[in-house]
């Protein structure tokens, strides 16, 4: 009898956490067995215990928390933001797709919003944008309340799919927007301030059609937003590489010429 590799140990350690979700006895919230106790009902090794259990991790299936043990987490269930990220970088997700993919989801997440939304829900959606006009000077915070605004409007839509999906997207806009926030102008943060604002009366007033119409338009108005900063970017560097280019050629032409002083 060979050997198992180390990787199809790993797996049988995901396959048994699997049958225990199956069988109803791990539920968001509850606490994996320690990590001797797998290993000894999966009859593998601790170390490839923990192989296992950070390929759970990445499918966002555990969450660990140090010095406490490893958990299924409670909430919406996603694929890990660094898996995502990998993906991101490995097939060149550009920001185009990231903004079609969210039109996609989000225009449809509003609508069901407006249908489905509860009061609680309608309150974080208030309290989301209270949030953005209250943080127009500071472009982080603001990022942070905008967030928040479409990922609790994709949890009001009462569709868990729909809301894991919308929370992907939501983490891997974030990381990119985040090192970009700063460009935003404060005419921008105004539009889209109001812009939010408009997306949640259509919901609190559960018209799911107006708040489809003020989703599709907002994502679009966003999107050109950030297609006009990627050119004004790009514009710049380019004069920046001029710059450089001119300045480097007046520093050769400084130089004194080689024997001048003989």
């Amino acid at each position: 009898m060979t050997e198992p590799k180390p990787a199809d140990s790993a797996s049988q350690v995901v396959a048994h956490v699997r049958r225990l979700i199956d069988r109803g006895a791990l539920l968001p919230g509850a606490r994996l067995p320690p990590e001797r106790d797998l290993a000894r009902q999966v009859g593998v090794s601790r170390p490839t215990v923990r192989a296992g259990l950070r390929t759970l991790a990445a499918l966002g299936v555990v969450r660990s928390r140090r010095g406490s043990g490893t958990y299924i987490p409670v909430g919406l269930p996603t694929l890990g933001a660094e898996a995502l990220s990998f993906l991101a970088a490995l097939h060149k997700f550009t920001v185009d797709d990231v903004y079609e993919a969210r039109r996609i989801l989000e225009v449809g997440a509003a609508g069901l919003a407006a249908e489905r939304g509860t009061p609680d829900q309608m309150a974080t959606l208030a309290d989301e944008v209270a949030g953005l006009f209250a943080s127009l000077t500071d472009r982080q915070v603001f990022l942070v309340h905008d967030i928040n605004f479409h990922r609790s409007v994709a949890a009001a839509s009462g569709n868990p799919i729909v809301a894991s999906l919308v929370e992907m997207v939501a983490s891997l806009y974030y990381e990119r927007r985040r090192a970009t926030a700063e460009r935003a102008t404060d005419r921008d943060l105004r539009d889209a301030a109001d812009a939010h604002r408009r997306i949640y009366q259509a919901i609190r007033g559960r018209d799911g059609e107006a708040a489809r119409r003020a989703m599709n338009d907002h994502l679009l108005r966003a999107w050109s937003y950030q297609a006009r900063e990627a050119r004004t970017n790009a514009r710049e560097a380019r004069n920046d590489t001029r710059q450089s280019r001119n300045d480097a050629r007046e520093a050769r032409l400084r130089l004194p010429r080689q024997g001048a002083h003989r």
